[in-house]
């Protein structure tokens, strides 16, 4: 579960950045990219099977394509936001595109992406324990084996672990969001013992 949301968060933060700066083929690829959110996950998985076969790689590939809309979205989000003043500013101080873009616009647009990958984080934790229905494994089997034998106490064994998972990963993503802010606030306040020195 991890590992599918890390590959989404390489892969959408990236085409977030690129698709702000290509307006016109945005509205395309995010159309796209939400198609794969109209599909349920136990027919994505279906369809998923004759092209990879069962096992761990289509929930894996499924996981991915949840993950990546509101990863991708908010990153656009989150860059856009920026305010066209300090744009300005980058430009008038040389700064290249690189330079602007790892130096003001991501540290800004930092919480917008961080809500994204949280949204993802806490959609794959649940989406997950479908993964064991087509053999992936996991929470999963626990929850459908306490429904094939109507047992309350297996379904709550894989039930309760995935939601903690999901509040330990919205919570992580949530302390990384303010830790992040923090050190931007500090960098970006003014030097009080340069201003006050003789």
């Amino acid at each position: 579960m991890l590992g599918s949301l890390g590959v989404a968060a390489a892969l959408g933060i990236p085409l977030g950045v690129a698709l702000v700066r290509m307006p016109r083929l945005r509205p395309f690829a995010m159309g796209l990219i939400a198609v794969g959110q109209t599909i349920p996950s136990l027919a994505l998985l279906g369809f998923l099977l004759p092209l990879v076969g069962i096992g761990r790689t289509p929930a894996v590939l499924a996981l991915i394509l949840y993950a990546l809309l509101p990863i991708a979205r908010n990153t656009i989000a989150g860059l856009l936001s920026v305010p066209d003043t300090l744009q300005e500013a980058a430009d008038a101080l040389g700064l290249s595109r690189r330079e602007r873009l790892r130096e003001i616009e991501l540290p800004l647009a930092l919480p917008a992406i961080v809500a994204g990958l949280r949204i993802a984080a806490v959609s794959t934790a649940g989406t997950a324990t479908i993964a064991a229905a087509i053999g992936g494994g996991g929470l999963g089997e626990l929850i459908f084996r306490g429904v094939a034998t109507v047992n309350t106490r297996q379904i709550l064994a894989g039930a309760i672990p995935a939601a903690l998972i999901a509040l330990l990963l919205d919570g992580g993503f949530a302390w990384i969001e303010e830790r992040q802010s923090r050190r931007w606030r500090a960098r970006s306040r003014p030097d009080a013992t340069g201003a006050g020195g003789g």
